[in-house]
């Protein structure tokens, strides 16, 4: 399997793009979100991002906090393969990279190029198959650059 992490400079934004990726998805994949700095304000924070990546991995399930639950409401440590991020605004960029450098995972992290919410709705649909890897979600959530919303 493939977790997803999705981060945003503001915690609210990240939340409400779970849900609606949740909802208008699928609630079989490892979504966890990082948002806001470490007051809870508007930017990134790369600890909290590298504690989201390792969440989405598998690592310590029995610590997650209400907070930032992830959408399988049953996760099983040691499921998760790979994490896919997808990041709201280019300085989180930075940050996802310096949390990537932090973490201590033998799992692979990539960083989507994907717009964050139709990018988290395609990779949370695709990590919820039996048969995906981290290179399908992350073709997923790319896919959604294309997305035309008017004709």
């Amino acid at each position: 399997m493939v977790g997803v992490v999705v981060i945003s400079h503001s915690p609210r934004a990240a939340k409400g793009i779970r849900d609606i990726a949740v909802e208008m998805g699928s609630s079989d994949t490892r979504l966890v979100v990082a948002g806001g700095d470490v007051d809870g304000g508007i930017g990134t924070d790369p600890n909290a991002i590298a504690e989201a990546i390792t969440e989405a991995a598998g690592v310590n399930d029995d610590h997650r906090s209400d907070e930032n639950k992830t959408a399988n409401d049953n996760p099983t440590q040691g499921e998760i393969d790979d994490v896919v991020l997808l990041v709201d605004l280019g300085s989180a960029v930075m940050n996802a990279e310096l949390a990537i450098e932090m973490v201590t995972i033998d799992n692979t992290v990539h960083i989507a190029d994907a717009p964050v919410l139709e990018g988290a709705l395609n990779a949370t649909v695709e990590a919820s198959s039996s048969k995906a890897t981290v290179e399908s979600v992350i073709a997923a959530a790319e896919d959604a650059r294309e997305y035309s919303k008017i004709n």
